[in-house]
């Protein structure tokens, strides 16, 4: 499915139970390949839903969640917490807009940067991300699982300068 007529929005309340059951078809997946569960299965969406953290792609005809976008501004950049599609619209360029919705937002908030960190396993996601621009930044260990830190520079499209406007 194609990401024609998706509306993106700021989640709501309403919205976390089907937030909840887009990262888990998203993510349960990855539990055989990574040997335990993604931290996105563990996160507290009622609480990132009200602190307006969480942006959702949601189909216009009857509004089912179809992806979703957990951002958190940091000081240098933005970000990216977690960036989910359900499998039935894995593929149809969802994610592609939630990465570039979430870097608007770091140009309006005047950041001259977004960033994420993903499992070491999660090759496929890795090589999306380089593939959209990202660049490996640094390897460690968060929460006790192998990371790789990844972050995009961005340049404002008006003049050529990194950041804000």
């Amino acid at each position: 499915m194609t990401q024609t007529g998706t509306v993106l929005r700021i989640a709501g309340p309403g919205d976390a139970d089907a937030v909840r059951a887009v990262v888990t078809a998203a993510y349960e997946p990855w539990i055989p390949v990574i040997g335990m569960r993604p931290l996105p299965l563990q996160a507290d969406y009622d609480q990132l839903i009200e602190s307006g953290s969480v942006t959702v792609l949601v189909e216009p005809d009857g509004g089912r969640v179809a992806a979703l976008i957990v951002l958190v501004p940091e000081p240098e950049a933005l970000l990216i917490e977690n960036v989910a599609v359900d499998p039935v619209f894995q593929g149809g360029g969802l994610g592609r807009t939630l990465l570039a919705h979430a870097e608007n937002v770091a140009r309006s908030l005047g950041l001259a940067s977004v960033r994420l960190y993903t499992n070491r396993l999660m090759t496929s996601n890795i090589a999306l991300y380089e593939r959209l621009g990202y660049v490996i930044t640094t390897r460690d260990i968060h929460e006790g699982r192998p990371v790789v830190h990844m972050a995009k520079a961005l340049v404002n499209s008006g003049d050529g300068s990194p950041g804000s406007r």
